[in-house]
């Protein structure tokens, strides 16, 4: 298992979710199934996905001072992430979001961001050491761009291997581009960054060019039943996964990211931490729900490339 630190900077939320068997167009209201609510939020999951992969995460989040907030904290705990950067914000409550799922496992996701929103870069002072001193500091945007860029900025300065995973989809600045080691966009988040609508391999390898020329020399995109595709400087690498029957996709990006950071701290080639995180976000996929469906290490079929 991995000694190596990972610290995860994000959005911790309690996800709130319906199953139906379609979902509602603009305007509409249908009748759900089952409603169920859970711990969730973008760096929330990833953070567990990295403890339960093998992972040292250390998450840095801000809460309210709420009921949410404080499940949020005893869970993370439970989890073995270390919650000493989980900061309370005493005037904002805890972020929540709003998840619909269909028969076919595909899900729409609405987000009321909180606390998240109020992360802020004396938030990312308070956990400089930490950060200067991780092997891996990964994010995404469900915290103010301010935040990530700085704290990008800061981890990139002292050689600290930085991964993005740029959702949701937004704009980014070729500064926070040329911080990172690694980014992992899926396809819509890549057509976001790179203009290319990406269906296949050739149109991902189209965008993951556009998006590399950018500053950024690793390039990981994820297309999801179809795998993911590597640029790594001037090569790439098509990674098809196992079919599987999706029950909720729900968290299956997160745990890909995760998974994906786990392998890179314990020395993976790209190549191989993709084809872990595959694996891992393959198993997600299969189980309902956000964190109760990320899987642990030992369920993930040994191979030579994982030890």
């Amino acid at each position: 298992m991995s000694e190596k630190k990972i610290v995860v900077v994000g959005s911790s939320n309690t996800d709130m979710v319906v199953k139906s068997d379609r979902l509602p167009v603009p305007g509409e209201t249908i009748l759900g199934g089952a409603f169920r609510m859970n711990p969730g939020g973008k760096g929330a999951n990833q953070a567990v996905a990295v403890s339960r992969l093998g992972g040292l995460a250390t998450f840095i989040s801000k809460t309210g001072n709420d009921l949410f907030g404080k499940q949020s904290i005893e869970m993370f705990k439970e989890e073995n992430i270390n919650t000493d950067y989980i900061f309370s914000d005493p005037k904002l409550p805890s972020g929540v979001a709003l998840i619909m799922v269909d028969s076919n496992g595909e899900n729409c996701i609405v987000v009321a961001s909180g606390a998240n929103s109020s992360l802020c870069k004396n938030d990312i002072d308070k956990a400089r050491k930490l950060i200067e001193t991780a092997d891996i500091l990964l994010m995404q945007l469900e915290i103010p761009m301010d935040t990530v860029e700085y704290a990008a900025k800061m981890a990139y300065e002292k050689g600290v291997k930085v991964i993005l995973n740029p959702a949701p989809a937004a704009f980014l600045s070729n500064e926070l581009m040329k911080c990172l080691h690694t980014i992992v966009p899926n396809n819509n988040e890549a057509e976001m960054l790179s203009g290319i609508k990406v269906t296949n391999w050739e149109s991902a390898r189209q965008a993951a060019d556009i998006i590399s020329s950018k500053g950024v020399d690793n390039v990981v995109i994820t297309l999801g039943s179809k795998g993911a595709f590597i640029k790594e400087g001037n090569s790439y690498h098509e990674i098809p996964t196992d079919k599987i029957v999706a029950v909720d996709t729900t968290a299956a990006g997160d745990t890909f990211c995760g998974a994906f950071c786990v392998g890179i701290s314990e020395g993976l080639p790209i190549i191989d931490a993709v084809k872990m995180a595959n694996k891992a976000a393959g198993i997600t996929v299969t189980r309902e729900g956000a964190q109760s469906s990320i899987p642990y290490r030992n369920e993930i079929k040994k191979s030579s490339i994982i030890k």
